[in-house]
């Protein structure tokens, strides 16, 4: 039975997805999926990039301000979320656009991981939990051969998640998988020096548009630092910033925007990893790039 048609923006940060996901989709007459794994939370606006109604122009946006901070959130359950919101577009004869920078949020649905059924081990979390980040980072070092970077080796949160992932035997390389749409990915990006500038003027933009006041507001509506620290990049040093850690708006500019030129370069690192990626030419016209792949794709025959 043929596989319904389903279009992925993806790319590092700062390189225009939720632009040219919503002018895709005008032209095609679609409605978007969010694969950002911090924009399902409320009220993380700013500090995600988060797409205002007015950027929308009309177009319809699934996945955003789904969780309350605090929360926790899976790669599971946004698979099964992203399956409804994808069903649900196709059923109302629209084209799905799945659009992102998650790269594992994005491969659970382009190839269809199958995600183990078992519960939580609450007694494994418990002792993790109660490790130091040294312990929690030691333990990965020793059960991965792999080191960290970046700050995510300080990352308590995400040590800890990652550990109750490899003691709980998943490993999503070996996962058995059962896609279920066929799929053209949309890659966009800039070259390393452009990408840095757009990086740059970019979070100047957001620190005047609010950001800090943004986490400060988080914090003070009951948002733990634990789970802001947890979020990484944005929310992680501008709460450095507010507890004293980070002295100054320029130091915070500093440090983040380092931070996140790192974190851009280990997105595309991902994303380029994928042969089936077309990736478009952002010094030409990278819209109409995309409409014609993306009109040929949903000419193609099924099967």
């Amino acid at each position: 039975m043929a596989l319904p048609k389903l279009i992925v923006v993806l790319g590092p940060t700062a390189c225009g997805k939720s632009g040219l996901g919503v002018d895709l989709a005008k032209v095609l007459g679609g409605e978007i999926v969010s694969a950002d794994s911090r924009q399902v939370y409320r009220g993380l606006d700013l500090g995600t990039g988060k797409v205002t109604a007015g950027e929308m122009d009309g177009v319809p946006h699934h996945l955003l301000d789904i969780v309350e901070p605090n929360e926790s959130y899976s790669v599971a359950q946004f698979q099964q979320d992203a399956y409804r919101a994808i069903d649900g577009i196709l059923e109302r004869g629209k084209v799905p656009l799945l659009v992102g920078g998650t790269g594992l949020y994005i491969r659970s649905v382009t190839e269809g991981y199958t995600f183990s059924d078992a519960q939580p081990d609450l007694a494994l979390r418990a002792e993790l939990e109660g490790k130091s980040v040294e312990e929690l980072y030691a333990l990965f070092q020793a059960e991965t051969g792999r080191t960290l970077s970046g700050g995510e080796e300080r990352n308590k949160h995400r040590l800890v998640r990652t550990l109750e992932k490899i003691r709980s035997g998943l490993s999503l390389e070996e996962a058995p998988r059962a896609p279920r749409y066929q799929v053209l990915q949309l890659g966009l990006t800039y070259p390393r020096e452009e990408l840095c500038r757009r990086i740059d003027a970019r979070l100047w933009a957001r620190i005047h548009a609010g950001m800090i006041e943004e986490v400060a507001r988080l914090r003070a509506d009951g948002a733990s630092d634990t789970f802001l620290e947890g979020l990484g990049l944005e929310y992680r040093y501008i709460l450095w910033y507010l507890t004293g850690k980070i002295g100054s708006v320029d130091a915070l500019a500093d440090e983040l925007g380092r931070a996140i030129k790192r974190f851009a370069k280990r997105q595309t690192v991902w994303f380029r990893k994928d042969r089936e990626v077309l990736w478009l030419d952002t010094a030409g016209d990278p819209l109409a790039q995309a409409v014609q792949a993306a009109r040929r794709f949903l000419a193609q025959p099924d099967g």
